[in-house]
């Protein structure tokens, strides 16, 4: 299991469009992911779990990945978001 504290960057938070380039994202590994905030966790895989965490920008988050694709998919989350989700705002 791999866990990874991390800061929410882009101007407008999780919010629906950057969950749903997240959780796309998350789909494509096996591995579980949780991914928890201030306001509790959530299914990275579940656009409705991951909007109810409420991060908003400068908001911390812990990646928490188990499973086979562990390690690919951990770089590749954090990646998403240190890229802002593709997001130029």
């Amino acid at each position: 299991m791999l866990n990874k504290n991390i800061q929410i960057q882009n101007k407008l938070g999780l919010h629906a469009r950057a969950a749903s380039v997240f959780v796309k994202a998350a789909q494509e590994f096996i591995s579980t992911i949780t991914v928890t905030s201030e306001h509790g966790s959530a299914n990275g895989k579940s656009i409705m779990n991951m909007m109810l965490l409420q991060a908003s920008i400068g908001s911390d988050i812990n990646l928490s990945i188990e499973g086979v694709d562990e390690d690919a998919a951990m770089a590749a989350l954090i990646e998403l978001i240190n890229q802002k989700f593709g997001e130029d705002v």
